[in-house]
Order: structure tokens, then sequence, then C-alpha cells
């Protein structure tokens, strides 16, 4: 059946009541971990898998006023067995709750101070370190280490100050690196990395100011030295509103320019479900219709189907079970996200709660091998009428019934209106139902660490790393570095500005060549298969070095250095830059001769472009000299054979 109503994709974001705010977690760039002497760095996946994995089930247990928390239970309930490897070079007892942690990293806190500083808000005299219980298995203690360190203050945006709620210290999570339904598995190298989390007010109205906001706080941690760069060094989360909408909580916005599109999909789906909510209770839905609905099992119907998944999981020992969902025919296919339905978040509840692996709903049926007579079939035994829909679900049966109550719980919740839950981002800006949202129930306090005073040594300390502004910022880097202002303007805003920085400090090479390097030629060596956020900082020291080795050098023999450090990471700074200085002796000759039969090759095409197929022909060649070739040598080559061809065809 088709979706009965449509949602809007324009949403006036002032008329819904939008509010968001921010929860930015940055790791530090520290000499140690938050908790113990551990260097915070990731190990190679080589390292990792020559390791044998600590096996752990972790419980759900009582705060101290004896409850339990919603997202612990969640998590309790899955019944998960939980793989650590604990490599030596990253991570010792503390990591695997062998030994108590160690005293709280001085510098992450010092660095915390000058953050509050900067944005002026009120810093607490003793910081005291909490446990937030977390069962999830990224913390092989069942909870995570978290410090509040200040309250308050504001981030200035032309739409309005948004307010800061707190600053606080934290340890990182494991990494995960692998999972089924019934274990994950978790490298520590990761664990105990320490994070600065800034959490902003809702007062962010719309997706625009939200990527703004983000990008300044983001900036300023980078301006203070001490942050780490890379994928997965930083990372959003979003909290979320609408008139009418629990607070929801968006869990992993890895890339800032993600975050407005995370927001216009998630709103999206508010409004959208909102739309459900009324079409429900216009149509009559009640909870009482639907927690009547028996299970039922359809085996034998589906089995007369000819989808070969729900055969074959069939002849494997499944069972399908289908049950009525009254009142709701073509709500399932309602789109709320690009690409996800209704039908999409009753299929998400039941993966994270039954485990299974998908649904099947009457809304897309015709379909997947189901013709019209099973269709009926199953109409006639679930006794469904014209407003009704229905969902079958195929595994052993424990799980397809508990997958079905599932889904019968979460209609409920649809015709109260949108439930209170955490989500996680994809990577196409959409969200998915991850677990309920944690409550107070979840925090208690750290008994193995003792309180910080904030001392007036620690505040003077923190003074030296506040950082500057943007401008200030940009004015340093045209005044010492010699760059123009918008080639500075592109590097502060970059997240190589203290990797150019450290560089040009230790090997005393031309600023502008590396500043050329960190933002023109981004771009350029993407296309030619260099993805540049996948170099580490050991492979941009190596490049700097050979830039100093060599000399000045020119944009291709720059790019030529970047993709030979990228593709042969095995070769020495020696042998790379003998490898260049060969390049710069190449034999004219054959170079000529390689021009030329380029030239006329693509001879049609340069008589139409004339003068202007320098470009074109430039491109070709290099695309076969890159790395043996200077690209000073065979432009001139080129113009001077670009001219010749061209007089000899005008006569």
């Amino acid at each position: 059946m088709k979706a009965v109503i449509s949602i809007p994709k324009n949403i006036n974001y002032s008329e819904v009541g939008l509010k968001v705010g921010l929860e930015i977690h940055q790791q530090l760039n520290t000499r140690n971990k938050l908790f113990c002497n551990c260097p915070p760095s990731l190990v190679s996946d080589d390292i990792l898998s020559h390791l044998i994995p600590y096996e752990r089930f972790l419980r759900a247990t009582r705060s101290e006023l004896g409850d339990v928390d919603a997202a612990a239970s969640f998590e309790f309930q899955r019944k998960r067995l939980f793989k650590y490897l604990s490599p030596s070079a990253a991570s010792c007892l503390v990591e695997l709750d062998e030994e108590p942690p160690h005293l709280l990293n001085e510098d992450a806190l010092v660095t915390a101070l000058a953050i509050a500083l900067a944005i002026g808000s009120f810093i607490v005299d003793e910081v005291h370190v909490m446990r937030k219980i977390v069962i999830d298995g990224s913390n092989t203690t069942g909870f995570q280490r978290t410090a509040i360190v200040a309250l308050g203050g504001h981030i200035t945006d032309y739409d309005g100050d948004v307010g800061i709620q707190s600053i606080a210290v934290e340890e990182d999570a494991a990494r995960k690196i692998g999972e089924d339904i019934t274990s994950v598995s978790y490298s520590l190298d990761r664990l105990g990395i320490p994070l600065i989390e800034i959490s902003t007010a809702p007062d962010i109205s719309t997706p625009s100011q939200a990527r703004r906001v983000a990008e300044k706080i983001g900036l300023m941690l980078r301006f203070t030295g001490r942050t780490k760069r890379g994928i997965g060094t930083i990372r959003q989360d979003l909290n979320l509103s609408i008139k009418g909408s629990p607070k929801i909580e968006i869990k992993g916005v890895q890339k800032l320019e993600l975050i407005p599109r995370v927001i216009e999909e998630e709103v999206r789906r508010l409004v959208g479900l909102t739309m459900i909510k009324d079409l429900l209770i216009e149509r009559g839905a009640s909870n009482e219709e639907i927690k009547a609905q028996h299970i039922v099992e359809v085996t034998d119907i589906l089995s007369k189907s000819s989808s070969k998944l729900i055969l074959n999981a069939i002849r494997e020992g499944s069972k399908a079970y289908a049950v009525k969902l009254p009142k709701f025919a073509g709500v399932l296919g309602i789109e709320l996200q690009t690409d996800r339905r209704f039908g999409t978040e009753l299929a998400d509840y039941a993966r994270q709660w039954a485990g299974v692996k998908g649904i099947i709903h009457s809304d897309e049926l015709p379909g997947y091998g189901i013709d019209e007579n099973v269709v009926s079939a199953l109409r006639s035994i679930l006794e469904v009428s014209d407003l009704d829909a229905f969902v079958i679900v195929v595994d052993k049966p424990e799980k397809a019934k508990r997958a079905l109550e599932v889904i019968k719980d979460r209609c409920i919740m649809a015709i109260a209106g949108i439930p209170k839950e955490t989500r996680a981002a994809n990577e196409d800006g959409t969200t998915r139902y991850m677990r309920p949202q944690p409550g107070a129930a979840r925090m208690y306090p750290e008994t193995d660490i003792p309180p910080i005073r904030i001392t007036s040594e620690l505040i003077e300390e923190a003074k030296k790393l506040i950082p500057p502004t943007v401008e200030e910022k940009v004015n340093y880097f045209v005044k010492v570095y010699n760059l123009s202002s918008e080639l500075a303007k592109q590097l502060v805003y970059s997240e190589y500005m203290a990797l150019f920085e450290q560089l040009v400090s230790t090997y005393g090479v031309n600023p502008r060549i590396l500043a050329t390097l960190f933002t023109s030629l981004y771009g350029e060596l993407k296309k030619n298969g260099v993805d540049m956020d996948l170099l580490s900082d050991n492979s941009y020291h190596k490049i700097a070095a050979i830039v100093k080795s060599l000399g000045d050098v020119g944009k291709e023999d720059l790019i030529a250095i970047t993709e030979i450090v990228y593709k042969y990471p095995q070769l020495s700074i020696e042998e790379i830059v003998s490898k260049m200085k060969s390049r710069r002796s190449v034999d004219i000759g054959k170079l000529r001769e390689l021009v030329r039969s380029k030239i006329m090759e693509f001879s049609d095409e340069v008589k139409k472009r004339r003068e202007k197929a320098f470009q074109f022909i430039m491109g070709k060649v290099m695309n076969e000299v890159r790395g043996y070739a200077d690209g000073k040598t065979v432009a001139n080559i080129v113009k001077e054979e670009l001219e010749s061809f061209l007089r000899n065809a005008k006569t």
C-alpha cells in the first residue's frame, strides 16, 4: 500500500520550535592517558591480530538510590559477550580494570581550564571525578570516568549567543573493531585517551548556526595546540527537539559538514512522527487494540512464496511469524528521512532489542518474492482489514516473537507521539535508533581518585594556553610565515594548522610550500588517489624532511613527494630523496619525444583548443612522468612543442 501522507522536505525551523544543543568531544594530545602512564596512541591492526582477547560479561547495577538506568538495562538484556584486546604498547592493567586508576592527568585539566577562561565559564573550586554507568562494553569497568571542570560561559554567534552548560574532562571509550549478534570486540588502545567535552545550552535554532558554533568551538580547541587531529579524534553529539517532542540524543556525527544535514533529516523525522500520531488518532488507533493482537505463525503460508531469503531461512530452521497492526495501513511506508520509512524505525527497534536481521511489512507487499496470493492468505489468517497493516519476521522462534512484541510496543509509542531515545548518525546524515536514553541513575562518585583543588598555579598555567581569536591567528600567520591573508585563513580553518607550525619550526622549510600542501593541493592529491586524512603525523614529518633535503621544490615536486610517501610508506627519506633527484635529471630528449607523441595523439583536440591546450597536454604528460620528471621542466617543453605544432599546423 502507498504511504498515506507525505512529510514536507522544506521545514520552517522557527515555526516548529527547533532547539539544538551540542556536545563536542575532542581528544587531547597529552603525553599520557587520563588515568595512567600509557601513551594516548592507537596501534596497528597487525599488532592486534596477534593478541589473545580477554572475555567478559557486564551487568546492570543499581545506583546509590536503588534505580537501574534504562540504557544499562537495555544493554544488559542483549546478553552480549565482550572481547578485549590489550596491546602492551598502549594499555596496561588500568584499562583492564585490574589496577586502580592513577591521578587525573594535569595537562588535560589545564587545557580544559584554558578553554573555560576563554569563554568566561565559572571554574569549580574542586574537580571531582564521577562514574557514569556504560555497559555496552566500551569500558571494561562498566562505567566511564568524567569530571566537571567549569560551568557557564557562552559562544558568540550573529544569530544569538549560545550558552555553555559545562566543560568536562573524561576518558575516551575503547575502540570497537568488530561485532556480531552475540559478541563485540574492542581494542583497549583508545580507552583512557583524554577527552575534553564541551556541552552547549539548547540555544541553537537552525542547522547552519549549529555548524558555525561547532566550528568555532573546534577552532578554539585547536588553537590551544593541545588537541589531536585526524579521523575519530573529534566527535559531535547533538541534543535536539521541536515543539511537542522530547529531547532526542544523536551520537557520533564525525564530520563538521554533516551537522546541518543530520539536523534537517532528524527534524523531518520528528515532524513526520507528529503527523503519524495525528493520523492514528484520527483513525481511532488504540493501545489496547494493539496489545490484544496475537502473534501468529505463518511458516506454511510463506513457504509457498518464491522468496529465496525466506525459503533458505525456513530450511535452516527459522520460523515465520506475523502480527496485525490495527489502523496502521499506509503508515509503515511513510518516508520519515531520506530512504528511511516508519517501517525502518520498526526494523531498527527489532534489531536492537531482539537481534533479528530485519522485518517485512505489508506496505511493501507484494514484493520480495511474496506475491498477491500469499499476501491474501496472510491478510485472511491475520484478519486484516483495509485500514490495518501487518509485519512479518523470519528467525528463530524466540527471537522472532520477541521482535514482534517490540514492534507492537513501538507502534503503541507512535500513538502517543515521539519516543525519547538515543540515536546514531549515519554517514548520509540520516539517523537510526540505538537505545533508550540514560537518566540520572547512571552517575555516582569515583572513590579511587581524590579531588583536585584548582590552585592559582593551575590557573596561571591555563592562561598560557588561552586560544587567540581567528583574526589574531590569521594575522599572526601573515606576519610570521609571510603568507597571503587568504592562504593564512585557509590554513587556520584546516585541521593541519598545528602540524604546519610544528613542521616549519622543526625543519625550517619554506612555510608557503607546506601551507600549499595543506590547502590548495588537498583536492588535487585526492584526485590522484591520495587521501591526506589517512597520512599520519610521522608521514608529514617525512615529507617535510624530504623537502628540506631537496631545497626549494615546486608544486609538481610536492605532489610527487606526497604520492610516494603515501603509496610506498616503507621507503626511507634517503631513498625518496634519491628518487626525486633522479627525476630532475631525466633524459630531456626522451621527455620531449613523449610530449610530441601526446600532442600527435590528441592533435584534433589541440587544434580545437590551440594555446588553451597547454593544461590538457600537461596533464596527459604528467600522468606518465609524475615522480620522475620535474613539473617546471615538463611545462617548458610542452610550451615549446605546442608552439611548434601550432605554427606548422597553420602552414
